[in-house]
């Protein structure tokens, strides 16, 4: 998500490298929210280059073309003005940008596929209730320590995909209805691949699919090479789905609807990972009824405990979220805020008609000041996860309720 380290930036934007390097005057087509064209415009101004005009306008979002070697400094201006992360969407070409535009859904006006009904309390209760700190505390220690950088274009951040695919492995413990992947993107997409753990369903809705995302990849806002932990942003979030895994596993849950974990490859280059699988998902029709983006949920910067977006997402679903957490997460403080487009790859799922919600850390603005720095460490939660447990409770109970399912475990 967002950052406020000026002094940050200010030497990102001296120092940016490439996104891929060797192939820095590659042309990247961006859809990007049009309130961030001036911002950028003027930064790529003060460093003597003119922002190209905007090809294509739909809603509030743009079309139009940059250098790879320009989107570090494209995201940074984004950060530090507007609070977004990434704030635009990469594309391969003009073409697939303007597909993008066509394809855009309003900003409170996804549909809702489903029937929101809160009716499964025996394997709500029984999943919400075996959440731990120490077990999210762990993945984070693990991601945020284990190695130096987790961005999509370093050999560290395929390291990281490998580790967590052999991490939620383990955890399915050989249930032969639990598969875990590395979902391997194009060269032009990632070379980091994204991590994805399916729990088919039991019943004749198994066709149905319910999806949990964070992203796993980090950065630094100094350059490509330093030092980006990422504790917060999203070592955060992929615990959190990795603490409902190890539940789901405890707990003998078996779902009726098919239930699908995904660690996003690319999401700080323009939710590369994300909008590489949703797209994929819907030009092969795979029936999402629901998704659930978990992209920074371990500081607590303001008063609500959980801020849920209210743009770009499915107004029902956040209902539902709300209603799950006075049901099974009582005494949750919820606010609401609006993050703009593209600010994580909720936005990705939503482009493309699917419903998709992103329950965030606090209000925009308010969040951890040291992302993006190698700052950004389990330091600034005290060392803690606690502040994780309610997203990781409200994500156990929106499987447990909408992928429906019993447990074995009470």
């Amino acid at each position: 998500m967002r950052t406020k380290q000026l002094g940050a930036i200010a030497l990102w934007l001296a120092c940016a490298t490439p996104a891929f390097a060797g192939d820095a005057d590659k042309e990247v087509w961006i859809t990007v929210g049009t309130d961030a064209l001036e911002p950028v415009r003027a930064s790529l101004l003060r460093e003597g280059t003119v922002l190209p005009a905007v090809a294509h306008e739909k809603d509030g979002v743009a079309v139009l073309h940059v250098r790879e070697s320009q989107l570090d400094k494209v995201s940074a201006v984004i950060h530090s003005k507007l609070n977004r992360c990434a704030g635009f969407m990469a594309h391969d070409s003009e073409a697939q940008a303007r597909e993008a535009l066509a394809q855009l859904t309003p900003r409170e006006m996804a549909p809702s596929l489903v029937s929101y009904t809160i009716d499964n309390p025996t394997a709500a209760k029984s999943l919400v209730g075996a959440v731990t700190e120490s077990g999210i505390r762990g993945t984070i220690t693990s991601l945020s320590t284990g190695f130096p950088s987790r961005r999509y274009t370093l050999a560290s951040g395929k390291d990281a995909a490998t580790w967590l695919k052999d991490r939620w492995t383990t955890l399915a413990n050989g249930r032969s209805d639990i598969s875990v992947e590395l979902y391997t993107h194009s060269s032009t997409v990632s070379p980091q691949p994204s991590v994805i753990l399916t729990i088919k369903g039991t019943s004749t809705t198994s066709n149905e699919v319910v999806v949990l995302g964070g992203h796993l990849d980090s950065i630094n806002g100094s350059g490509s090479s330093a030092a980006a932990p990422g504790a917060d942003d999203d070592a955060s979030g992929v615990a959190s789905l990795t603490e409902v895994i190890r539940v789901i596993v405890a707990k003998g849950y078996r779902p009726l609807r098919t239930v699908k974990f995904m660690a996003y490859a690319a999401e700080e280059g323009g939710l590369r990972g994300s909008k590489d699988i949703a797209a994929k998902y819907k030009s092969t029709s795979v029936n999402v009824v629901g998704v659930l983006q978990l992209d920074m949920t371990n500081y607590r910067g303001s008063s609500p405990h959980i801020v849920l977006v209210s743009d770009y997402t499915n107004a029902a679903q956040n209902t539902f979220l709300t209603n799950l957490l006075t049901q099974y997460v009582p005494n949750t403080v919820v606010g609401t805020t609006r993050c703009g487009y593209a600010c994580s790859d909720h936005a990705s799922w939503h482009n493309q008609g699917y419903p998709a919600s992103i329950p965030f850390e606090a209000y925009l603005g308010e969040d951890n000041p040291t992302i993006h720095t190698a700052n950004d460490t389990l330091a600034q939660s005290a060392g803690s996860a606690q502040n994780s447990v309610k997203f990781t409770q409200l994500a156990a109970a929106y499987v447990a309720e909408l992928a429906k399912g019993t447990v074995t475990v009470p």
